[in-house]
């Protein structure tokens, strides 16, 4: 008997040991776009807990326009609080810069930049920087992202980019289709979510039902700009000025002969400033 029971506390010890490894230590702060606030950024930097010695790194490579990326939220940021920020613009040729890794990894706040979700991925995916990001998010950091810094937060990553039909870009989608919607490789820090950004603004209701379609186990989340989700571990909390949609648990879920999808029902949420929920 007290073997039994040393075995099974050692086995809890262990599988509990495992489970806090996996878990990050750090929060996420999703924007989904637009304006931001001076209570907006209050509140990124209230939630990252920032300390007098800690630093803040921006990564503007989603931007057209890093330099001025940059100094936008540099700028807001600097307003609330004094701590240093910097600004690591990586290339294909830089992502190796050791320095500049090392600087990302210890970073306190980890702040990604609006612009193409897509341009942002194709310098980091499967890179030291990719690793750094998830290194600092582990060990207690807080990695926020803005527009296509929204997008890349989720490892099926909405491109924006429909693939039947009509495929020219457009804010919204105008048809529900089977297979109509891009997924790429995003960085995969919040699990089993799809993030979709500045979304009643552009009413993209159909781009996210298309998405839950594609992937019907997971919680897809529409945030509307100048407003954020905070994301400690599968705990979810909303602020800012407009609201959050998830949809989630399609019903019924069939594609017909034309390749339209079809469902009966699925589990809807509307919140707004303060309202919390959680992913499955």
């Amino acid at each position: 008997m007290k073997y039994a029971l040393s075995l099974a506390l050692s086995l809890s010890l262990i599988f509990s040991s495992a489970f806090a490894q996996q878990t990050p230590k750090g929060k996420l702060f999703i924007i989904g776009g637009g304006s931001r606030s001076k209570e907006l950024i209050k509140k990124l930097v209230e939630t990252a807990e920032l300390k007098n010695r800690d630093y803040i790194v921006v990564l503007p490579m989603a931007s057209e326009l890093p330099v001025e990326s940059f100094q936008g939220i540099a700028k807001q940021i600097a307003e609330v609080i004094p701590n240093k920020i910097t600004s690591f613009n990586f290339s294909k040729v830089t992502v190796a810069n050791k320095k500049w890794v090392d600087s990302l990894r210890n970073a306190r706040l980890i702040y990604i930049a609006g612009g193409s979700q897509d341009r942002f991925m194709d310098i980091v995916r499967n890179t030291p920087v990719y690793d750094a990001i998830h290194a600092a998010y582990r060990s207690g950091s807080t990695v926020a992202g803005t527009s296509a810094g929204a997008a890349v937060m989720s490892k099926a990553m909405i491109t924006g980019q429909q693939l039947a039909g009509d495929t020219t870009y457009k804010e919204t989608f105008d048809k529900l289709w089977d297979k109509n919607i891009e997924f790429k490789e995003g960085l995969g820090l919040i699990d089993s979510v799809i993030i979709d950004q500045h979304f009643l603004k552009r009413s993209r209701h159909n781009r996210l039902i298309s998405a839950l379609a594609a992937h019907p186990d997971y919680m897809c989340i529409g945030i509307d700009e100048s407003t954020a989700i905070i994301v400690r571990g599968k705990n979810l909390e909303v602020t800012g000025e407009s609201q959050v949609m998830t949809i989630s648990e399609p019903r019924g879920l069939k594609i017909n002969p034309k390749g339209l999808i079809e469902m009966e029902d699925l589990h809807f949420g509307l919140y707004t400033d303060g309202r919390k929920f959680t992913i499955r």
